[in-house]
Parts: C-alpha cells; structure tokens; sequence
C-alpha cells in the first residue's frame, strides 16, 4: 500500500511546485513600444540643469544640504521570519522521511 503512496506524493509535490512556480512574474526585456531616437543632447543637458536648480533650492529650504533621501524601505523582518520557517519546515519533512525510510528496511 504504501509503494502506490509514494509516487502519488511525489507527483502531487512536483504538481503543485509546478503551479506555484506559473505565478512568478518573468523578467523579460522586451518592449511594448520601440524606442524613442534621436534624443537631442541639449534636452537633457536642460533637464538636469533644472534637476539640480531644483535640488539646490530645496536643499536650501530644509537645510539637509548634503543628506540622503529617506527612501522608506520595507521591512523585511517577516520575509525573514517566514522564510526561515518554511526552510526548517522543508528540512524537518525531509528528516522524517529518510527516517521513516530507514525504519521499513
């Protein structure tokens, strides 16, 4: 009964890793519209001028010359966590498994 069991299981396992792995987005480098040509450099050269005009005053109405931007990063303690979880989960599943499989033997 038990040989019919494991290679349900397996298959089950390789199923379902195969469905949760369909939803990770891909990273493909392809454009929706082509790319722009002949940018003109003075265009740019314009837009960082402003860029910096504008930093410069802004810099000069908080007094935070010279301070980086609070970026609001998330905090990743429950990914942490969470991850680390499921790893001892996975690790103590496959413990039992090589024991129990010892033990019909």
């Amino acid at each position: 009964m038990s040989s019919v069991r494991r290679p349900l299981l397996t298959a089950t396992a390789a199923g379902t890793l195969l469905c949760a792995l369909w939803f990770v987005p891909s990273a493909n480098a392809s454009q929706d519209t082509p790319a722009r040509t002949g940018t003109s450099a003075s265009t740019a050269t314009q837009v960082t001028q402003q860029a910096k005009a504008l930093s410069e005053a802004t810099s000069e109405e908080t007094g935070d010359a010279g301070q980086l931007a609070d970026t609001g990063s998330p905090d990743t303690t429950p990914y942490v966590i969470g991850g680390t979880l499921f790893l001892a989960v996975g690790a103590g599943f496959v413990v039992y498994s090589v024991r129990r499989e010892r033990l019909e033997f």
